[in-house]
Protein backbone atom coordinates (compact mmCIF):
# COMPACT_ATOMS: atom_id res chain seq x y z
CA UNK A 1 0.00 0.00 0.00
CA UNK A 2 3.13 2.28 0.87
CA UNK A 3 5.23 3.84 -2.30
CA UNK A 4 5.61 6.56 -1.43
CA UNK A 5 9.37 8.56 -2.53
CA UNK A 6 10.46 11.84 -1.13
CA UNK A 7 9.84 13.89 2.36
CA UNK A 8 10.02 17.51 1.61
CA UNK A 9 12.85 16.57 -0.66
CA UNK A 10 12.17 16.29 -4.33
CA UNK A 11 15.55 17.25 -5.37
CA UNK A 12 17.80 14.61 -3.02
CA UNK A 13 18.83 12.53 -5.70
CA UNK A 14 20.53 15.71 -7.23
CA UNK A 15 22.23 16.25 -3.21
CA UNK A 16 26.02 15.40 -2.22
CA UNK A 17 25.80 12.24 -0.47
CA UNK A 18 27.08 13.56 2.72
CA UNK A 19 23.68 15.58 3.00
CA UNK A 20 22.09 12.54 2.77
CA UNK A 21 19.48 10.54 4.95
CA UNK A 22 17.34 7.94 3.64
CA UNK A 23 14.68 5.79 5.44
CA UNK A 24 14.04 2.46 3.80
CA UNK A 25 11.26 -0.31 4.69
CA UNK A 26 12.67 -3.77 4.14
CA UNK A 27 9.13 -5.49 3.84
CA UNK A 28 7.55 -8.36 5.47
CA UNK A 29 10.19 -10.84 4.57
CA UNK A 30 13.60 -11.57 2.98
CA UNK A 31 15.77 -9.55 0.64
CA UNK A 32 14.21 -11.51 -2.18
CA UNK A 33 10.46 -9.96 -1.79
CA UNK A 34 12.49 -6.35 -2.41
CA UNK A 35 13.35 -4.33 -5.64
CA UNK A 36 16.49 -4.68 -7.20
CA UNK A 37 16.98 -1.04 -6.69
CA UNK A 38 16.16 -1.15 -2.76
CA UNK A 39 18.73 -3.93 -2.45
CA UNK A 40 21.31 -2.41 -4.15
CA UNK A 41 20.82 0.95 -2.47
CA UNK A 42 21.25 -1.09 0.95
CA UNK A 43 23.91 -3.12 0.54
CA UNK A 44 25.87 0.10 -0.72
CA UNK A 45 28.92 0.78 1.18
CA UNK A 46 28.70 4.87 0.75
CA UNK A 47 26.42 4.77 3.34
CA UNK A 48 26.34 3.57 6.92
CA UNK A 49 23.17 1.16 7.26
CA UNK A 50 21.28 2.00 10.97
CA UNK A 51 18.82 -0.70 11.34
CA UNK A 52 15.53 -0.36 14.35
CA UNK A 53 16.21 -4.19 14.75
CA UNK A 54 17.86 -7.63 13.10
CA UNK A 55 15.16 -9.54 14.39
CA UNK A 56 13.39 -9.40 11.24
CA UNK A 57 14.31 -11.86 7.87
CA UNK A 58 15.70 -9.00 5.82
CA UNK A 59 17.51 -7.36 8.61
CA UNK A 60 18.88 -10.14 9.64
CA UNK A 61 20.36 -10.81 6.19
CA UNK A 62 21.86 -7.58 5.60
CA UNK A 63 23.34 -7.77 8.74
CA UNK A 64 25.16 -11.01 7.08
CA UNK A 65 25.95 -8.85 4.11
CA UNK A 66 27.41 -5.91 5.45
CA UNK A 67 28.08 -3.97 8.77
CA UNK A 68 24.94 -2.41 10.55
CA UNK A 69 24.43 -0.25 13.34
CA UNK A 70 21.35 -1.97 15.30
CA UNK A 71 18.66 -0.01 17.85
CA UNK A 72 18.07 -3.54 19.47
CA UNK A 73 20.65 -1.92 22.32
CA UNK A 74 18.03 0.56 23.07
CA UNK A 75 15.16 -1.48 23.76
CA UNK A 76 17.17 -3.46 26.05
CA UNK A 77 18.43 -0.64 28.17
CA UNK A 78 15.32 1.70 28.04
CA UNK A 79 11.75 0.79 29.76
CA UNK A 80 10.08 3.13 27.65
CA UNK A 81 9.19 2.52 23.79
CA UNK A 82 8.98 6.90 23.36
CA UNK A 83 12.77 7.08 24.97
CA UNK A 84 13.94 4.30 22.58
CA UNK A 85 12.37 6.38 19.81
CA UNK A 86 14.11 9.45 21.06
CA UNK A 87 17.02 7.68 21.20
CA UNK A 88 17.26 6.12 18.22
CA UNK A 89 16.44 9.43 16.04
CA UNK A 90 19.25 11.36 17.63
CA UNK A 91 21.67 8.34 16.75
CA UNK A 92 20.66 8.38 13.25
CA UNK A 93 20.83 12.01 12.80
CA UNK A 94 24.12 12.39 14.77
CA UNK A 95 25.61 9.62 12.47
CA UNK A 96 24.04 11.89 9.41
CA UNK A 97 25.59 14.78 10.26
CA UNK A 98 29.07 12.98 8.70
CA UNK A 99 27.87 11.50 5.80
CA UNK A 100 25.09 9.59 4.25
CA UNK A 101 22.54 7.62 6.01
CA UNK A 102 20.19 4.71 5.48
CA UNK A 103 17.89 4.29 8.41
CA UNK A 104 16.08 0.97 7.73
CA UNK A 105 13.28 -0.61 9.61
CA UNK A 106 10.91 -3.53 8.80
CA UNK A 107 7.71 -3.56 7.01
CA UNK A 108 6.36 -0.20 5.40
CA UNK A 109 8.03 2.37 7.10
CA UNK A 110 4.85 4.84 7.05
CA UNK A 111 2.89 2.04 8.69
CA UNK A 112 3.28 1.20 12.75
CA UNK A 113 7.10 2.72 12.35
CA UNK A 114 6.90 5.05 15.29
CA UNK A 115 10.65 5.66 15.22
CA UNK A 116 10.29 6.89 12.12
CA UNK A 117 7.84 8.84 12.38
CA UNK A 118 10.05 10.61 15.38
CA UNK A 119 13.04 10.77 13.14
CA UNK A 120 11.02 12.54 10.30
CA UNK A 121 9.63 15.51 13.06
CA UNK A 122 13.06 15.41 14.35
CA UNK A 123 14.78 16.23 11.17
CA UNK A 124 12.36 18.36 9.58
CA UNK A 125 12.93 20.84 13.07
CA UNK A 126 16.65 20.41 12.49
CA UNK A 127 16.64 20.99 8.16
CA UNK A 128 17.76 18.00 7.64
CA UNK A 129 16.31 16.77 3.98
CA UNK A 130 14.80 13.39 4.32
CA UNK A 131 14.18 10.69 1.29
CA UNK A 132 11.49 8.03 2.39
CA UNK A 133 11.74 4.81 0.21
CA UNK A 134 8.25 3.19 0.59
CA UNK A 135 7.67 -1.40 1.18
CA UNK A 136 5.04 -3.12 1.09
CA UNK A 137 3.75 -3.54 4.84
CA UNK A 138 2.24 -6.02 7.15
CA UNK A 139 -1.36 -4.86 6.09
CA UNK A 140 -0.73 -5.33 2.42
CA UNK A 141 0.17 -8.96 3.33
CA UNK A 142 -2.64 -9.52 5.24
CA UNK A 143 -4.99 -8.00 3.18
CA UNK A 144 -3.44 -10.45 0.14
CA UNK A 145 -3.34 -13.37 1.95
CA UNK A 146 -7.10 -13.12 3.47
CA UNK A 147 -8.29 -11.58 0.31
CA UNK A 148 -9.55 -8.42 2.21
CA UNK A 149 -10.69 -5.38 -0.26
CA UNK A 150 -10.35 -2.65 1.93
CA UNK A 151 -13.04 -0.64 0.09
CA UNK A 152 -15.43 -3.14 -0.14
CA UNK A 153 -16.31 -2.89 3.72
CA UNK A 154 -13.61 -0.93 4.90
CA UNK A 155 -10.82 -1.64 7.10
CA UNK A 156 -9.24 -0.04 10.57
CA UNK A 157 -5.61 -1.10 11.53
CA UNK A 158 -5.26 -0.45 15.74
CA UNK A 159 -2.28 -0.89 17.75
CA UNK A 160 -2.96 -3.81 20.28
CA UNK A 161 -0.97 -1.66 23.03
CA UNK A 162 -3.41 1.14 22.81
CA UNK A 163 -7.16 -0.09 21.70
CA UNK A 164 -10.03 2.41 21.53
CA UNK A 165 -13.19 3.31 23.87
CA UNK A 166 -15.48 2.90 22.94
CA UNK A 167 -14.25 -0.12 20.82
CA UNK A 168 -15.73 0.22 16.66
CA UNK A 169 -16.01 -3.12 16.06
CA UNK A 170 -17.55 -2.63 12.39
CA UNK A 171 -15.95 -3.26 9.68
CA UNK A 172 -12.88 -5.97 8.99
CA UNK A 173 -10.13 -5.01 11.75
CA UNK A 174 -5.99 -5.56 11.83
CA UNK A 175 -4.56 -5.10 15.04
CA UNK A 176 -0.96 -5.37 15.10
CA UNK A 177 1.49 -4.81 17.96
CA UNK A 178 0.45 -8.26 19.57
CA UNK A 179 4.25 -8.15 20.84
CA UNK A 180 3.73 -9.58 24.65
CA UNK A 181 2.49 -11.82 26.11
CA UNK A 182 0.87 -9.37 28.48
CA UNK A 183 -0.33 -7.10 25.12
CA UNK A 184 -2.25 -10.75 23.61
CA UNK A 185 -3.73 -11.52 27.00
CA UNK A 186 -5.42 -8.15 27.27
CA UNK A 187 -6.50 -7.86 23.26
CA UNK A 188 -8.06 -11.56 23.78
CA UNK A 189 -9.72 -10.61 26.56
CA UNK A 190 -11.12 -7.39 25.57
CA UNK A 191 -12.20 -9.49 22.42
CA UNK A 192 -13.71 -11.82 24.36
CA UNK A 193 -15.95 -9.67 26.60
CA UNK A 194 -17.11 -7.99 23.42
CA UNK A 195 -17.49 -10.65 20.72
CA UNK A 196 -18.29 -13.54 23.04
CA UNK A 197 -15.08 -16.81 23.08
CA UNK A 198 -16.78 -18.57 20.14
CA UNK A 199 -16.47 -15.73 17.59
CA UNK A 200 -13.89 -16.85 14.95
CA UNK A 201 -10.04 -14.75 14.19
CA UNK A 202 -7.48 -15.00 12.60
CA UNK A 203 -4.08 -15.23 13.82
CA UNK A 204 -1.30 -14.07 11.78
CA UNK A 205 2.68 -14.25 11.97
CA UNK A 206 5.58 -13.81 10.38
CA UNK A 207 3.57 -13.12 7.16
CA UNK A 208 5.91 -12.90 3.98
CA UNK A 209 8.37 -14.62 5.65
CA UNK A 210 9.38 -18.47 5.71
CA UNK A 211 7.79 -19.22 8.77
CA UNK A 212 4.77 -17.26 8.18
CA UNK A 213 1.66 -19.02 9.69
CA UNK A 214 -1.96 -18.36 9.30
CA UNK A 215 -4.12 -19.69 11.99
CA UNK A 216 -8.27 -19.32 12.29
CA UNK A 217 -10.43 -20.37 14.93
CA UNK A 218 -12.43 -19.23 17.93
CA UNK A 219 -11.24 -16.53 20.35
CA UNK A 220 -10.95 -18.81 23.48
CA UNK A 221 -8.68 -21.33 21.68
CA UNK A 222 -6.16 -18.76 21.96
CA UNK A 223 -3.88 -17.67 24.56
CA UNK A 224 -1.01 -15.20 25.39
CA UNK A 225 1.55 -18.17 23.81
CA UNK A 226 0.68 -15.77 20.13
CA UNK A 227 2.61 -12.94 20.83
CA UNK A 228 5.72 -12.12 18.95
CA UNK A 229 7.32 -9.01 17.04
CA UNK A 230 5.48 -10.38 13.99
CA UNK A 231 2.11 -11.24 14.99
CA UNK A 232 -1.37 -9.63 14.32
CA UNK A 233 -5.09 -10.53 14.88
CA UNK A 234 -7.16 -10.45 11.98
CA UNK A 235 -11.00 -9.92 12.91
CA UNK A 236 -14.20 -9.63 10.04
CA UNK A 237 -16.73 -9.61 13.30
CA UNK A 238 -20.79 -8.31 13.27
CA UNK A 239 -20.80 -4.97 14.42
CA UNK A 240 -20.49 -5.05 18.13
CA UNK A 241 -20.34 -2.52 20.88
CA UNK A 242 -21.97 0.99 20.33
CA UNK A 243 -21.90 0.30 16.50
CA UNK A 244 -23.43 -3.32 17.07
CA UNK A 245 -26.26 -1.76 19.03
CA UNK A 246 -27.34 0.87 16.19
CA UNK A 247 -27.21 -2.01 13.69
CA UNK A 248 -29.15 -3.93 15.43
CA UNK A 249 -32.06 -1.80 16.28
CA UNK A 250 -32.27 -0.97 12.21
CA UNK A 251 -32.27 -4.88 12.13
CA UNK A 252 -35.40 -4.79 14.57
CA UNK A 253 -37.52 -1.77 12.54
CA UNK A 254 -37.03 -3.63 9.55
CA UNK A 255 -37.29 -7.43 10.59
CA UNK A 256 -39.62 -7.16 13.81
CA UNK A 257 -43.41 -6.63 13.12
CA UNK A 258 -43.61 -5.13 16.96
CA UNK A 259 -40.60 -2.85 16.46
CA UNK A 260 -41.41 -2.07 12.69
CA UNK A 261 -44.99 -1.03 14.03
CA UNK A 262 -44.09 1.52 16.89
CA UNK A 263 -44.01 5.33 16.74
CA UNK A 264 -42.34 7.88 18.69
CA UNK A 265 -45.56 8.39 20.60
CA UNK A 266 -46.24 4.96 21.41
CA UNK A 267 -42.57 4.47 22.87
CA UNK A 268 -42.92 7.61 25.51
CA UNK A 269 -44.41 5.78 28.15
CA UNK A 270 -41.49 3.13 27.65
CA UNK A 271 -38.80 5.66 28.05
CA UNK A 272 -39.84 6.81 31.17
CA UNK A 273 -40.53 3.44 32.96
CA UNK A 274 -37.25 2.32 31.63
CA UNK A 275 -35.64 5.68 33.55
CA UNK A 276 -37.50 4.82 36.37
CA UNK A 277 -35.96 1.46 36.53
CA UNK A 278 -32.80 3.16 35.80
CA UNK A 279 -32.95 5.16 39.04
CA UNK A 280 -33.96 2.34 40.92
CA UNK A 281 -30.59 0.65 39.96
CA UNK A 282 -28.89 3.71 40.64
CA UNK A 283 -30.00 3.93 44.08
CA UNK A 284 -28.68 0.24 44.84
CA UNK A 285 -25.17 2.18 44.48
CA UNK A 286 -23.36 2.33 47.49
CA UNK A 287 -23.56 6.15 48.24
CA UNK A 288 -19.56 6.96 47.70
CA UNK A 289 -20.23 5.02 43.83
CA UNK A 290 -17.88 5.30 41.63
CA UNK A 291 -15.63 5.75 44.86
CA UNK A 292 -15.05 3.20 47.07
CA UNK A 293 -14.79 -0.68 46.58
CA UNK A 294 -17.49 -1.22 43.82
CA UNK A 295 -20.47 -3.17 44.41
CA UNK A 296 -20.47 -5.51 41.00
CA UNK A 297 -23.77 -6.94 41.48
CA UNK A 298 -25.60 -3.33 41.73
CA UNK A 299 -23.27 -2.38 38.60
CA UNK A 300 -24.82 -5.02 36.66
CA UNK A 301 -27.90 -3.98 37.16
CA UNK A 302 -26.78 -0.32 36.44
CA UNK A 303 -25.35 -2.10 33.43
CA UNK A 304 -28.27 -3.25 31.67
CA UNK A 305 -31.22 -0.58 33.18
CA UNK A 306 -28.70 2.06 31.22
CA UNK A 307 -29.22 -0.53 28.27
CA UNK A 308 -32.70 -0.35 28.09
CA UNK A 309 -32.81 3.31 28.22
CA UNK A 310 -29.92 3.61 25.56
CA UNK A 311 -32.60 1.20 23.16
CA UNK A 312 -34.81 3.69 23.78
CA UNK A 313 -32.77 6.43 22.47
CA UNK A 314 -32.05 4.30 19.52
CA UNK A 315 -35.29 3.35 19.28
CA UNK A 316 -35.94 7.26 18.07
CA UNK A 317 -32.57 7.62 16.68
CA UNK A 318 -33.78 4.87 13.84
CA UNK A 319 -37.44 6.13 12.96
CA UNK A 320 -35.54 9.50 12.56
CA UNK A 321 -33.41 7.86 10.13
CA UNK A 322 -36.52 6.48 8.29
CA UNK A 323 -38.10 10.30 8.04
CA UNK A 324 -34.67 11.60 6.94
CA UNK A 325 -34.76 14.18 9.88
CA UNK A 326 -32.08 12.02 12.69
CA UNK A 327 -28.75 10.36 12.57
CA UNK A 328 -26.61 8.35 14.85
CA UNK A 329 -23.12 10.82 14.40
CA UNK A 330 -25.80 14.36 14.16
CA UNK A 331 -27.34 13.29 17.57
CA UNK A 332 -24.10 12.76 19.00
CA UNK A 333 -22.60 16.38 17.21
CA UNK A 334 -25.49 17.90 18.50
CA UNK A 335 -24.86 17.02 22.17
CA UNK A 336 -20.86 17.64 21.66
CA UNK A 337 -21.50 21.11 20.48
CA UNK A 338 -23.58 21.99 23.09
CA UNK A 339 -21.43 20.48 26.13
CA UNK A 340 -18.77 22.78 24.20
CA UNK A 341 -20.97 25.82 24.33
CA UNK A 342 -21.89 25.16 28.07
CA UNK A 343 -18.43 24.54 29.60
CA UNK A 344 -16.54 27.58 28.11
CA UNK A 345 -14.65 27.30 31.86
CA UNK A 346 -13.31 24.18 29.92
CA UNK A 347 -13.48 24.98 26.55
CA UNK A 348 -12.64 28.44 26.29
CA UNK A 349 -11.72 31.18 28.82
CA UNK A 350 -13.77 31.73 31.39
CA UNK A 351 -13.28 31.12 34.71
CA UNK A 352 -15.43 28.66 37.26
CA UNK A 353 -13.52 27.05 40.51
CA UNK A 354 -16.58 25.64 42.21
CA UNK A 355 -19.68 23.64 41.49
CA UNK A 356 -22.03 26.93 41.95
CA UNK A 357 -19.54 28.57 39.64
CA UNK A 358 -19.96 25.88 37.25
CA UNK A 359 -23.88 26.11 37.25
CA UNK A 360 -23.85 29.86 37.23
CA UNK A 361 -21.85 29.58 33.51
CA UNK A 362 -24.11 26.88 32.47
CA UNK A 363 -27.53 28.68 32.96
CA UNK A 364 -26.19 31.60 31.35
CA UNK A 365 -24.60 29.86 28.57
CA UNK A 366 -28.20 28.43 28.24
CA UNK A 367 -29.93 31.55 28.48
CA UNK A 368 -27.60 32.98 25.71
CA UNK A 369 -29.02 30.17 23.21
CA UNK A 370 -32.61 30.97 24.12
CA UNK A 371 -31.68 34.60 23.47
CA UNK A 372 -32.76 35.51 26.93
CA UNK A 373 -35.12 33.22 28.33
CA UNK A 374 -37.12 33.30 31.57
CA UNK A 375 -35.61 32.21 34.94
CA UNK A 376 -38.09 28.87 35.05
CA UNK A 377 -38.10 28.34 31.11
CA UNK A 378 -37.21 24.73 30.05
CA UNK A 379 -38.49 23.25 33.25
CA UNK A 380 -40.94 20.94 32.12
CA UNK A 381 -44.39 20.43 33.74
CA UNK A 382 -44.74 16.76 33.74
CA UNK A 383 -42.10 16.22 36.08
CA UNK A 384 -43.02 14.46 39.28
CA UNK A 385 -42.70 17.29 42.02
CA UNK A 386 -40.10 16.05 43.56
CA UNK A 387 -37.86 16.22 40.40
CA UNK A 388 -39.47 19.64 39.57
CA UNK A 389 -38.59 21.03 42.94
CA UNK A 390 -34.91 20.16 42.83
CA UNK A 391 -34.68 21.66 39.00
CA UNK A 392 -36.55 24.78 40.51
CA UNK A 393 -34.58 25.77 43.65
CA UNK A 394 -31.20 24.99 41.30
CA UNK A 395 -32.62 27.66 38.77
CA UNK A 396 -33.05 29.52 41.84
CA UNK A 397 -29.43 28.78 43.11
CA UNK A 398 -27.74 29.98 39.49
CA UNK A 399 -28.65 33.47 39.95
CA UNK A 400 -27.45 33.50 43.82
CA UNK A 401 -31.26 33.08 45.37
CA UNK A 402 -30.16 30.16 47.73
CA UNK A 403 -28.69 30.00 51.17
CA UNK A 404 -24.78 29.73 51.75
CA UNK A 405 -24.51 26.59 53.90
CA UNK A 406 -26.78 23.69 55.21
CA UNK A 407 -27.07 25.07 58.73
CA UNK A 408 -29.44 27.63 57.59
CA UNK A 409 -31.68 25.33 56.08
CA UNK A 410 -31.59 22.44 59.01
CA UNK A 411 -32.95 26.06 60.99
CA UNK A 412 -35.58 26.87 58.40
CA UNK A 413 -37.01 23.11 58.86
CA UNK A 414 -37.48 23.49 62.29
CA UNK A 415 -39.37 26.93 61.65
CA UNK A 416 -41.75 25.28 58.97
CA UNK A 417 -41.94 21.58 61.38
CA UNK A 418 -43.29 24.59 63.94
CA UNK A 419 -45.74 25.94 61.64
CA UNK A 420 -47.28 23.02 60.69
CA UNK A 421 -47.75 21.68 64.14
CA UNK A 422 -49.41 24.81 64.72
CA UNK A 423 -51.84 24.54 61.18
CA UNK A 424 -55.27 23.42 62.28
CA UNK A 425 -57.48 23.30 58.92
CA UNK A 426 -56.87 20.95 56.27
CA UNK A 427 -56.09 23.84 53.55
CA UNK A 428 -53.41 25.10 56.34
CA UNK A 429 -52.08 21.36 56.63
CA UNK A 430 -51.90 20.96 53.38
CA UNK A 431 -49.73 24.26 52.60
CA UNK A 432 -47.54 24.08 55.43
CA UNK A 433 -47.06 20.29 54.98
CA UNK A 434 -45.96 21.37 51.36
CA UNK A 435 -43.24 23.82 52.52
CA UNK A 436 -41.65 21.37 54.94
CA UNK A 437 -41.50 19.13 51.78
CA UNK A 438 -40.10 21.85 49.78
CA UNK A 439 -37.29 22.51 52.54
CA UNK A 440 -36.34 19.05 53.10
CA UNK A 441 -35.54 18.40 49.28
CA UNK A 442 -33.53 22.10 49.59
CA UNK A 443 -31.91 20.42 52.65
CA UNK A 444 -30.69 17.29 50.55
CA UNK A 445 -29.20 19.35 48.01
CA UNK A 446 -27.36 21.15 50.23
CA UNK A 447 -26.25 17.97 52.13
CA UNK A 448 -24.84 16.47 48.43
CA UNK A 449 -27.30 13.94 48.52
CA UNK A 450 -30.01 12.76 46.04
CA UNK A 451 -33.21 13.40 47.49
CA UNK A 452 -34.83 10.72 45.27
CA UNK A 453 -32.36 8.36 46.14
CA UNK A 454 -32.83 8.59 49.66
CA UNK A 455 -36.38 8.78 49.25
CA UNK A 456 -36.13 5.16 47.08
CA UNK A 457 -34.08 3.96 50.05
CA UNK A 458 -36.07 4.80 52.50
CA UNK A 459 -39.08 2.75 51.16
CA UNK A 460 -36.62 -0.21 50.21
CA UNK A 461 -35.84 -0.43 53.71
CA UNK A 462 -39.32 0.33 54.90
CA UNK A 463 -40.59 -2.25 52.10
CA UNK A 464 -37.81 -5.19 53.61
CA UNK A 465 -37.88 -5.24 57.23
CA UNK A 466 -41.54 -5.20 56.74
CA UNK A 467 -41.22 -7.91 54.59
CA UNK A 468 -38.95 -9.83 57.04
CA UNK A 469 -41.15 -9.38 59.93
CA UNK A 470 -44.36 -10.70 58.13
CA UNK A 471 -42.36 -14.11 57.55
CA UNK A 472 -41.48 -14.12 61.45
CA UNK A 473 -45.00 -13.12 62.65
CA UNK A 474 -48.98 -12.74 61.56
CA UNK A 475 -48.80 -8.54 61.67
CA UNK A 476 -52.56 -8.83 61.50
CA UNK A 477 -52.67 -10.53 64.50
CA UNK A 478 -49.87 -9.26 66.56
CA UNK A 479 -50.17 -5.94 68.97
CA UNK A 480 -48.57 -2.52 68.99
CA UNK A 481 -45.91 -3.57 71.33
CA UNK A 482 -44.79 -6.87 69.54
CA UNK A 483 -44.60 -4.91 65.95
CA UNK A 484 -42.28 -2.28 67.57
CA UNK A 485 -40.58 -5.16 68.89
CA UNK A 486 -40.57 -6.71 65.53
CA UNK A 487 -39.46 -3.73 64.31
CA UNK A 488 -36.19 -3.21 66.01
CA UNK A 489 -35.42 -6.85 65.48
CA UNK A 490 -36.17 -6.45 61.51
CA UNK A 491 -33.38 -3.46 62.00
CA UNK A 492 -30.94 -5.21 63.63
CA UNK A 493 -31.51 -8.50 61.21
CA UNK A 494 -30.89 -6.05 58.59
CA UNK A 495 -27.40 -4.68 59.66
Amino acid sequence: MDSSRGDHSASNHHRPLNHRLVIVGVGPGGLDRLPDSTRDLLLDPAFSLIVRTVRHPALAELAGLREVISGDDLYESIESFEAVYDQLAGRVLARAESGPVIFAVPGSPSVGEFAVARLRRLAFERGTPVELIGAESFVDVICSELSIDPLERGLQILDGRDLPDPFPLHVPTIIGQIDLPVVAAHVLAVLSELLGTDTLITVATDLGGPGARLETKPIGEFDSSIASLRTSLVLQPRPAGWLGAIDIMRKLRRDCPWDAGQTHQSLVANLTEEAAELAEALAGLPLAAPGGEPDYGAYADVEEELGDVLLQVLFHISMGEEAGTLRPDGVGQVLIDKLVRRHPHVFGNEQADSPDEVLGVWERAKASEKGGRTLFEGVANHLDPLNKAEKIQDRARGVGFDWAAAEPVYEKLLEEIAELENARTHDERLHELGDVLFTVINLARHLGVGSEVALRRAVHRFQSRLEWMESQIDLAAASPEDLENWWEAAKDEEE
